[in-house]
């Protein structure tokens, strides 16, 4: 009985151990042919200011000829300092308010970006926002499954270490994130673990900062150094962010 018990415990260890602890999603493939149509945004939740409701006014119109699926974000939805709480007036004024075109009330997926950090991070991941519109979706990393598609949303903001050495005169809610190499650590483990469960035609990756880019923050160094390598040896087909403010397509010949 004692060398069975023990079996079991050790085969309990062994199999807790190689679970990935990131959320699976499901977004069923409604069309005939199973494609897909998305649209992108980022760095965009500024209460209609800066151009974002003419954007989002171009987005319902695309929207609707794509006849699109579902909406990500790539985070800094929330402007310049997140949200205050889960009541904070900034998520209607700069969400509900704004995207309001017919072909835009779809789900939307986000991940988080630097100046979602700097408000109260639990907040834009509470069941609270999505009871006051149920399109949106927030979590730190999760996985989304549709169809020949699945998609990696990764959250890149405890990597940069600047955001701890050198914060200038912003603060961040780190909270949940410290031990920072843990948190890193374990997020590298179960997205690797996933990637490497999958088996969809099509692996994409979201997060909010670049890894390469021609735009003015220039390389994510850390990212190079410790996702980039994960995502090659998967065979990542695209990864997707935000953070430059501009539209590029850096490609490969790895």
């Amino acid at each position: 009985m004692f060398s069975v018990r023990l079996i079991f415990l050790i085969l309990c260890i062994f199999f807790n151990g190689s679970l990935s602890k990131l959320e699976r999603l499901d977004h069923p493939v409604t069309k005939s042919d199973g494609s897909l149509n998305i649209l992108v945004v980022g760095d965009w939740g500024r209460q209609g200011g800066f151009n974002q409701s003419l954007v989002a006014h171009q987005m319902g119109i695309v929207g609707e000829q794509l006849d699109i699926d579902f909406v990500i974000s790539v985070g800094d939805n929330f402007y310049d300092d997140g949200l205050k709480g889960d009541t904070d007036p900034a998520f209607e004024a700069s969400f509900s308010h704004i995207y309001t075109h017919p072909s835009l009330q779809k789900q939307w997926y986000s991940v988080l970006g630097n100046h979602d950090y700097r408000g109260n991070v639990s907040a834009q991941l509470s069941h609270v926002l999505t009871q006051k519109d149920w399109r949106w979706f927030c979590r730190r990393s999760f996985v989304l499954c549709s169809g020949m598609v699945e998609f990696f949303f990764v959250d890149t903001n405890p990597f940069v270490e600047k955001y701890f050495t050198d914060p200038e005169d912003h603060t961040y809610d780190w909270s949940n994130v410290l031990p920072r190499d843990k948190y890193i650590s374990n997020l590298l483990y179960d997205l690797d673990l996933e990637m490497k469960k999958s088996r969809a035609t099509w692996k994409f990756v979201v997060g909010h900062h670049g890894i390469k880019t021609a735009g003015q923050h220039g390389v994510t160094q850390e990212l190079v150094d410790q996702l980039l390598p994960i995502l090659e040896e998967n065979k990542v087909d695209l990864y997707i962010n935000g953070h430059d403010h501009c539209l590029q397509h850096i490609g490969s010949d790895r």
